[in-house]
């Protein structure tokens, strides 16, 4: 191996320990998943920093294990991708790809922690785009666990149509319970004796009251006034 490569490959080490700190460390080969006898190195990749609130942290941690090949960097490094926390198979494959490719693009150049930096976004973007998923289903399931006595979903617009009816069956079930008009009218405007005949208010029970000596004026009170009953054929004036 030829010893600029070498030199090459122990600054890029030095420098990663000096930036990644505890975060970087010398495994085994046989921990690294790669097939090679060589130095291998895992980095520790999470979301989040270090600092940032442990009650909002993504729970999720992958390690990106690498080794550098004889001609490194002007051939990739054997990279390798495992789950510390909460990531499936299925999305490590994805993201070792993608490095893999990165790696092919910049070759001629030291890029490890290109690619490390390349992981943390991917890892930032993927699993807050399922955090923020996951949170709009459980709004989702917690609207439908609200529901109207027909089984329909509540929405601002259904409510609202429903207060609407409710409010205007209240409204009509009270004015049923209040006086009629004519009784709450003022009295130049209340029914005149001729005008009540004609309405059909005058019933059976108020003939029976006035018999009996009780003031019809107690139920309601009625102007008679003589004009009212003048040319009336049904209530003939007496001489």
């Amino acid at each position: 191996m030829p010893t600029d490569y070498v030199q090459e490959q122990e600054m890029e080490i030095e420098a990663l320990e000096a930036i990644l700190m505890d975060e970087f460390k010398e495994i085994h080969s046989s921990e690294s998943g790669l097939n090679t006898s060589n130095r291998c190195f895992q980095i520790t990749i999470c979301p989040q920093d270090d600092d940032a609130d442990e009650s909002t942290a993504t729970p999720v941690c992958l390690a990106l294990i690498f080794s550098h090949t004889e001609n490194y960097p002007d051939e990739p490094p054997l990279l390798n991708v495992q789950s510390l926390k909460g990531i499936q198979g299925a999305d490590l494959k994805i993201l070792k790809e993608k490095l893999e490719q990165e790696a092919s693009e910049n070759l001629g150049m030291a890029m490890v922690y290109t690619l490390v930096s390349s992981a943390k976004e991917w890892l930032c973007e993927k699993f807050a785009q399922d955090a923020g998923m996951e949170n709009n289903e459980d709004e989702e399931t917690a609207k439908d666990d609200i529901i109207i006595p027909h089984g329909e979903p509540v929405t601002v617009d259904t409510f609202l149509a429903w207060r609407e009816r409710f409010e205007a069956e209240l409204a009509l079930e009270r004015a049923k319970l209040m006086p009629e008009s004519a009784l709450s009218a003022p009295k130049e405007k209340r029914l005149t004796g001729r005008q009540y005949f004609e309405s059909g208010r005058a019933s059976l029970k108020g003939a029976t009251q006035i018999a009996e000596g009780s003031d019809v004026e107690d139920e309601e009170d009625i102007d008679f006034d003589d004009e009212d009953f003048e040319g009336d054929s049904h209530f003939p004036l007496c001489p």
